[in-house]
Parts: C-alpha cells; sequence; structure tokens
C-alpha cells in the first residue's frame, strides 16, 4: 500500500470528520499553530505542499510567540547565538511599576529606611564585618580598587539549590552594576523614556528614592539603556548616562547638588555603544571620559561644585573606567581610550606615558589589571588578545612597554582578575588561567557566555551570559568547577557587586541579592 494510502486509512479511523476539511486545517493554523502543523502533515497531499504550509505556519508561530506572548530575540556577545527572552517592553515596564508601587505602599520600616550599617557606622567609615575585619565598602564599578576582587571571606560550599536569595525583584534596562553605601545599593536603569538612578536596601530590595530625567540610548546589539556604573564617595552618588548626563546626588534623599552634560560641555559626539566609563574620584577631583577634542578627552571636574579642574588628551574614547594606580612608584589616573593605554597626572592631566592598543573597530572594554610596582596587564577581544605592560621612569619621562603579547587572552567586555601569579578571565566566551611572568596558558574550560566575575576567597564568583552564578576554584592547576545554580533570567552583561557578604546581580530585567559571606 503507497505511503498515501496509509496516511488516508490513518484518517479515517482517527480524525473526525470536521477535522478532515480545509477550514479546520485554517483556523487550527491560525489559533492553534502546533494543532495546525499536525492536520497539515495528516493530509494526503504532496510533500512539497506540505513543506510550503509548515513554513506558512512556522511564521504564523512567530507571531503568536512574538506578539501574544513577547518573545524577545536579542543578540548574544558572540554577535551571533540569539538569547530568548519573553515579555514586552510594555509589560516589564508595568511590571517594575507595580512592583515599587507595592513597596511604597507597605509601611515603612526601620530597615526600609535607613538600614543597621547606614546608621551604626559614619560615611566616611568603612563598613561592618564580614568576620572580624572592617571591609571597605563597595564604592566603586568592580570594587575600591576597580580590580574586581572581594576582599572577604565567602561561601565555597554552595547548597545544591543555590545560594540563599533574600529577594528577588524587576529592575530597568541597562548595564550598569551596584555600589554600596550607608546599608543602600545605587544603580542606574532605563524606566520607559527616562534614566533614573535608584537607591535601594540592601538587605530588603527596596526602593529608597530615585533620581530620573530624559534620557534614552538605543543600539542594535546591546539594546537600550545606561552603561556606566555610579561611584559612591561620602555621602554623594555620581553617576554617568549613556548620553553623557551627569548627576551628582546626596546618597540619602536623590536630591541634585550639581549636574551637565559632559558630551556637550566637551564638544563630544557620543561613541557607538555609549558613555560607559565610571566616575573615578581623585582627593578633590571627579575624572571622566567625554571623549573631546582639543585636549578634551579626559576632563577633571571639582567633585562637590562640578567646576572644571583639568582637561586631557584628544583621543576618542573606549568604554573602559579610569582607575587610580600607582606605576613605577608615581600615583596616576590609568585610562584606557579607543587607541592607547594611558597614565596621566593626578593634578593636571599631564600625559606621563602612553602604550599602543589598537584593536579591531576600535573597541577597548576590559580593565587593566595592575600586576606588579610597575606592570599591567591589558586585554582586549576581537582576535586581539593580551599584553603585559611595563612603565619604568627614563629620567624625567617615563616609558611603556610590553614584555610579552599573546592572544590567549581575549576579554570582550568583561574583565580579568588576579590572584597569586595568575590571572582569571574570559577568553572570549571560555574561561581560562595564564601566568602573568611570561603569558602562559595554564587551563581553558568551561563555557559562560559573555558574563562576568569577581575574584572572592580564593574562587571566581562566575555570572553567565545566560544569568546563572558559578563558583570556580582560582588555581592554575585546572578548570574546577564547584557549583552553578539559575539565579535571574535574560541576557546578563552586567558585573556582580558584593558588599558584606552579600551578592547582588542584575541585568537589563531582573535584579537578585544572594548571601555569600560567612556567618
Amino acid at each position: 500500500m503507497s505511503p498515501g494510502g496509509r496516511i488516508n486509512r490513518y484518517n479515517e479511523i482517527t480524525m473526525p470528520n470536521w477535522l478532515r476539511g480545509r477550514p479546520a486545517l485554517l483556523i487550527s493554523s491560525v489559533a492553534l499553530p502546533p494543532l495546525g502543523l499536525i492536520l497539515l502533515w495528516l493530509r494526503p497531499i504532496r510533500w512539497y505542499t506540505k513543506i510550503a504550509g509548515s513554513l506558512a505556519i512556522a511564521a504564523i508561530l512567530v507571531a503568536h510567540l512574538v506578539y501574544v506572548f513577547g518573545m524577545r530575540v536579542e543578540l548574544g556577545g558572540g554577535g551571533m547565538s540569539p538569547i530568548f527572552s519573553f515579555g514586552t517592553p510594555e509589560r516589564h515596564f508595568d511590571r517594575l511599576e507595580e512592583s515599587r508601587a507595592s513597596q511604597q505602599a507597605e509601611p515603612s520600616a526601620t530597615a526600609s529606611t535607613a538600614s543597621p550599617a547606614a546608621t551604626s557606622t559614619p560615611a566616611t567609615t568603612e563598613a561592618t564585618p564580614t568576620a572580624g575585619k572592617p571591609l571597605p565598602w563597595w564604592t566603586d564599578f568592580r570594587g575600591p580598587g576597580r580590580d574586581g576582587v572581594y576582599p572577604g571571606e565567602i561561601l565555597t560550599v554552595w547548597p545544591e539549590a543555590g545560594l540563599e536569595r533574600l529577594w528577588k525583584q524587576p529592575v530597568g534596562g541597562g548595564y550598569a552594576s551596584f555600589v554600596f553605601g550607608e546599608g543602600r545599593a545605587f544603580t542606574i536603569e532605563q524606566r520607559r523614556q527616562n534614566e533614573a538612578v535608584a537607591a535601594y536596601d540592601v538587605r530588603t530590595g527596596r526602593e529608597l528614592w530615585t533620581h530620573s530625567y530624559p534620557a534614552l540610548f538605543q543600539e542594535t546589539m546591546g539594546g537600550e539603556g545606561p552603561r556606566a556604573t555610579p561611584t559612591y564617595h561620602e555621602g554623594l552618588v555620581y553617576s554617568l548616562g549613556a548620553t553623557g548626563e551627569m548627576r551628582v546626588l546626596d546618597a540619602r534623599t536623590g536630591s541634585v547638588k550639581w549636574a551637565k552634560n559632559i558630551i556637550a560641555e566637551s564638544g563630544a559626539s557620543n561613541i557607538q555603544w555609549g558613555m560607559s566609563g565610571s566616575p573615578l574620584i581623585v582627593d578633590d577631583k571627579v575624572i571622566v571620559q567625554p571623549g573631546g577634542p582639543a585636549g578634551k578627552s579626559v576632563v577633571a571636574y571639582d567633585k562637590l561644585t562640578g567646576q572644571p579642574v583639568w582637561h586631557s588628551l584628544d583621543d576618542r574614547q573606549a568604554y573602559t573606567s579610569p582607575m587610580l594606580v600607582t606605576l613605577a612608584g608615581n600615583r596616576q589616573i590609568l585610562t584606557v581610550t579607543a587607541t592607547r593605554v594611558a597614565g596621566l597626572a593626578v593634578e593636571d592631566g599631564k600625559l606621563l606615558w602612553d602604550f599602543p592598543w589598537t584593536t579591531q573597530f576600535d573597541i577597548n572594554s576590559s580593565q587593566p589589571i595592575v600586576t606588579g610596582g610597575n606592570r599591567f596587564l591589558i586585554s582586549a577581544g576581537y582576535g586581539h588578545g593580551a599584553a603585559l605592560v611595563e612603565v619604568k621612569s627614563d629620567g624625567e619621562s617615563y616609558v611603556a612597554k610590553a614584555l610579552w603579547q599573546n592572544t590567549r587572552l581575549k576579554n570582550r567586555f568583561n574583565s580579568s582578575v588576579l590572584y597569586e601569579g595568575h590571572v582569571y578571565g574570559l577568553d572570549e566566551n571560555i574561561l581560562a588561567c595564564i601566568r602573568v611572568s611570561d603569558g602562559a596558558l595554564m587551563w581553558k574550560g568551561g563555557r559562560y557566555g559573555y558574563g562576568q566575575l569577581l575574584l572572592a576567597g580564593g574562587h571566581l564568583v562566575v555570572i553567565t551570559e545566560s544569568g546563572e552564578l558559578a563558583l570556580v576554584k582560582a588555581t592554575p592547576q585546572s578548570h574546577i568547577e564547584v557549583a552553578r545554580f539559575d539565579a535571574i533570567e535574560g541576557k546578563t552583561w552586567n558585573v556582580p557587586a558584593i558588599e558584606n557578604g552579600l551578592l547582588l546581580v542584575r541585568n537589563a530585567r531582573e535584579m537578585a541579592c544572594f548571601r555569600i559571606g560567612k556567618l
């Protein structure tokens, strides 16, 4: 008997008469595409008609997923692999606003307005100790040293279900991380057509205040929202939005101390993926990187008044944050532009030295790592690699030269960490360990996508691109993943932050807090 005959006999036995007709096929294909697909392939028609019909039904199914269920397809960090999520932006913002309204409707508690850490610890001192020793607050992007290192003890054996979660809730868009001060966590988010700087109680997740203003940055690959993590310093929050809007806010109330657009003031043009450098506080100055011409690529303002202090370089900017470091015995500002790494004098912004660092598309997004008294490691993705650079005094000037350079570590828009003479980081989307002294690859293993990582307790705390949290031993012997669990949903490029034993993670849709410190 022919295949067509078998199908006819099968239809006669299993299909009611009303399902055999074309109207049933059309209605089911529109109302319930999977059923329409089944009915199509049960019909005694030619194979190429079935394939054409299947493509049409598949298109209807995709339309259902997008317009009914809010399916979104975003590109991963490699620019190729898709990341799927559900929920339209409108629904997400509705859910976010409902969450915050619910918080405001709850009876106000002391812990919601001033946590124990905030009331018992002055803003200029250190946070509550985790294990007997005071820890510096996580006031800057990637921590107080901007090096991705948490100095406290953490749990290195995680429960099978994952770390204890204190809270989880929706958050606005963007790729900023958290900083902390006075028992509060600060970040910047995209909320509809506005950028919003927000303060949260660390232990409860309750929103304490927001300061918003009209600003919307969008681009195809990364989406919308601010990129740069705020900075906390002595009771003030220094925030920079993706379009260059800078706000200096009172950390207790959110009131504005001073504000300006650093792109407009410097005569600059925004870069492709938006302003991404976190403001740096050095002495009485705040350092930002607008990328303006005529010596206004890097600008220092008075941290309390916003008055210009100095400006330096003519470079187009990159996506890194300036750092305060000491190299060759000289305290200086380390900055990475679109084409070079440079050291600037703190007092007047004078160029002390530079090292060429030109990558494909002029994209530099990875933070340098100081590895010794006069050396630092720099890395970039897109096939470029890493280099160990030495800065030496040459009389009254300085000279920077590469000690080695290879392609064994390629940080794209994530940064590595240093531990006991080895650097650990994502070589594109695979974790790797290299030896600092000669750049030798010790191991490479474990796919985490284009996520982010920190160093804590001799381990790597990794947030994967898909929102999982993983714990990996920081050892040059081999790749050893200790634990992994689902933390948040959606594409996650934001850097984690740890304060007083509490781990905060976020992406453009969700934020959550987990207990990672030892009790």
